[in-house]
């Protein structure tokens, strides 16, 4: 099946949720221009980051392009080096493609469908590009929502909870000061962030330095995508993008 080329080629979630956020995975960050603050006794609400007036979604109409090897090579982008994707480890239908799909929802509408594993960026004519993604169960607990995409970032910098570092403080507790972004963030190249009615929901949509875990089930996080797929979806999507998790 034929895909939409990256436009950069060749180079390239009110009180609503209040107690909710406390309970995340893996998905709270900080951007770069703000220093971390660590605390071991108490997780405040972190300030609302600004909200972005809703604008419509990118749809792209380039030229279709379906090499596989061409989409996922190794890559460098703002100075960090995107390894190649192993086609052997990565099942075709993991592969980013353009698919027939069929919903009542908006020509540039993100549409997470969890129990497929699978993200589709609606497109006109019925049709979709559909992105492979692992579900962590920050984002099985949204299910049945909505929300508007307020920001993107790239290599964005992430920090653990202190709730996580608790949990886990062998895993996390290395990180209590913050990651910042490169290949080694487990937030990877690029994170879409998910507000509603104005309100982090704390949700993200981002990259991941384990692709292994696409396709999956995972431990830990929101909704994670092969680095070179979260890009391209970067890419073609704009501030103020419909998001539905279902």
């Amino acid at each position: 099946m034929s895909v939409l080329p990256p436009p950069y080629a060749p180079l390239l979630k009110s009180a609503l949720f209040a107690g909710f956020a406390l309970a995340l995975s893996a998905c709270t960050t900080v951007q770069n221009s703000v220093p971390v603050i660590n605390t071991t006794v108490t997780e405040p609400a972190p300030a609302p980051e600004p909200v972005v007036k809703a604008e419509p979604a990118i749809v792209e109409t380039a030229a279709v392009d379906g090499d596989a090897a061409y989409m996922y090579r190794a890559m460098t982008d703002q100075n960090f080096q995107i390894p190649a994707i192993d086609l052997n480890k990565l099942k075709p239908q993991h592969r980013r493609t353009v698919v027939d799909y069929k919903t009542n929802e908006k020509p540039g509408t993100i549409v997470v469908d969890q129990p497929s594993r699978y993200l589709y960026l609606v497109q006109p004519e019925g049709k979709a590009i559909r992105y492979a993604v692992g579900v962590g169960p920050v984002a099985r607990a949204f299910n049945g929502g909505d929300a508007i995409i307020a920001r993107k970032a790239a290599w964005p910098r992430w920090t653990p909870t202190p709730s996580m570092i608790k949990r886990n403080p062998q895993q996390y507790g290395r990180y209590k000061d913050g990651v910042d972004g490169g290949p080694s963030n487990p937030m990877g190249a690029r994170a879409l962030y998910m507000h509603k009615d104005g309100i982090d929901t704390y949700y993200r949509v981002h990259g991941t330095n384990n692709p292994s875990s696409i396709g999956r089930g995972v431990s830990a996080g929101c909704i994670r995508m092969i680095n070179q797929d979260v890009i391209d979806l970067h890419s073609r999507v704009k501030a103020g993008a419909r998001i539905v998790v279902k």
